[in-house]
């Protein structure tokens, strides 16, 4: 009965979720790795990674220097060190190259993405910035500070190390342009606790009203304090009035 189970469970083939998962699906583009050349064509050669399947290694990818022949580059059963350009686990394939890669590539760099890399070159129009892509960035000398600069020379050094950000992407043309100006312009949102130093429409228009008030009553005031024409001219009167009196009873009481 031992011996029939053995056998059943031996022809039973194995599942891809009974197995163990494949190497090969752990491979990522950019991953660095070392292999054998096991094979050599016209076209490339073919690297042992083992990872139960050879990598292509394409004539393009030897060297970024032309190649004519790709014996003049490898031979078989060296050893040699690649990166991976692309996986597709599915069809088997491994895609490698010789060329180390940049740290980033064109479809990883975005708008608006904020790097830090070092000064490679500096020219009249503004200076170079290598931020791990395939080609340095440039910083164009009206972008380098929000002040005037006559010459990039007088903002940067070479080797000096610049925080910047992404404000143009070309993978076409492989061009990215880069700001530092941009970084320093931010916006910084207040904080809750800053909010509540502002006042509303509303006590605005209270405060606005309140001084009004204040201002009625001060013309008030000063008004009152005013001396009136009219108030002069019955003071005027009284007076004329008072003396012809005064002058009447003199009158009166002077013997005849």
């Amino acid at each position: 009965m031992n011996t029939d189970i053995d056998q059943a469970a031996q022809a039973t083939p194995v599942t891809a979720s009974d197995a163990s998962p494949s190497p090969i699906a752990e491979l990522k583009p950019k991953m660095e790795l070392h292999g054998k050349v096991t094979r050599i064509e016209l076209y490339g050669a073919f690297i042992d990674l083992g990872v139960g399947q050879d990598g292509l290694l394409h004539i393009s990818q030897l060297s970024t220097d032309h190649v004519n022949n790709v014996n003049d580059k490898l031979k078989v059963g060296e050893e040699i060190t690649v990166w991976v350009r692309s996986v597709d686990a599915e069809q088997g394939r491994i895609d490698l190259t010789m060329i180390q890669p940049p740290g980033l590539t064109w479809d990883e760099l975005k708008v608006g993405q904020e790097l830090t890399g070092v000064v490679v070159r500096i020219e009249k129009f503004g200076v170079f910035v290598d931020v791990g892509a395939e080609r340095p960035g440039m910083v164009h000398v009206s972008e380098l500070t929000s002040g005037y600069v006559g010459s990039p020379a007088e903002v940067v050094k070479m080797g000096e190390e610049l925080h910047v950000k992404i404000i143009k992407v070309s993978s076409k043309k492989k061009q990215l342009d880069l700001s530092v100006k941009a970084l320093e312009t931010r916006i910084e949102t207040p904080k809750d606790e800053d909010l509540t130093d502002i006042p509303t429409a509303m006590e605005l228009a209270l405060r606005s009203a309140m001084r009004g008030t204040e201002m009625e009553g001060q013309l008030a005031a000063a008004d009152k304090a005013k001396p009136r024409k009219q108030d002069k001219r019955q003071d005027k009167e009284k007076q004329r009035k008072a003396q012809t009196d005064i002058a009447l009873r003199t009158l009166q009481n002077r013997p005849k």
